[in-house]
């Protein structure tokens, strides 16, 4: 399957994927092309080390966001993507994408969902919450994207344990290392031979 990962920062979970690739895995996906809406972002870079197509599309090239997710739906379509992977992209997919890749977008999210989700939970800023709140234990979440932010059937969470002396620093690298890392090409790979799908508004896994 052919597989589009959008991401607006380094790309971290990115390179999990490329790095799971490249070790053997995720025989059924084929990374076609990095979209980011940062020329910045260090995932462009990393696309390219990888012979990947490394596409930049900033919000600010569009006069509203309805235009944006028509130009975004349109480089996905062009370029044949089975499946779009939402790996820290920080702009909220539009209608155009979401009606065009219905049950073909899955996301990654730094806790377990619905703890510390929603609009304006993102990034670091979701350790912080995790941590201000004093719960004890926090995680990741894969899921399917809806019309809704962090609100699609969940596919896989796995718990990752909060110590006494945590920053939010130290907790997103926990984090991203003993849950995202593991989870996303987890869910690629089983997604890309057909074991994963969205059945009645819930993820069924084969």
């Amino acid at each position: 399957m052919r597989v589009a990962v959008l991401v607006s920062g380094g790309g971290t979970n990115l390179q999990a994927l490329l790095d799971a690739k490249n070790a053997g895995g995720l025989r059924d996906a084929e990374f076609v092309c990095v979209v980011s809406n940062r020329r910045k972002a260090y995932a462009l870079e990393r696309a390219k080390q990888n012979g990947i197509e490394a596409v930049y599309l900033p919000t600010v090239r569009f006069e509203n966001r309805e235009d944006y997710h028509i130009a975004l739906r349109d480089i996905l379509l062009e370029r044949k993507v089975d499946l779009i992977v939402l790996a820290g992209f920080l702009v909220v997919l539009g209608d155009p994408v979401i009606q065009a890749f219905q049950g073909r977008i899955i996301n990654i999210h730094p806790s377990l969902i619905p703890s510390f989700c929603g609009d304006g939970a993102y990034g670091l800023k979701v350790h912080e919450m995790a941590l201000e709140r004093g719960v004890k234990v926090t995680g990741a979440t894969v899921h399917f994207v809806d019309g809704g932010t962090d609100t699609g059937p969940i596919i896989f969470q796995k718990a990752v344990e909060i110590l006494p002396d945590d920053t939010p620093e130290v907790l997103q690298k926990r984090v991203m290392e003993e849950a995202e890392w593991i989870l996303l090409p987890k869910a690629v790979d089983m997604f890309t031979q057909g074991r994963i799908h969205v059945k009645d508004g819930k993820a069924v896994i084969e």
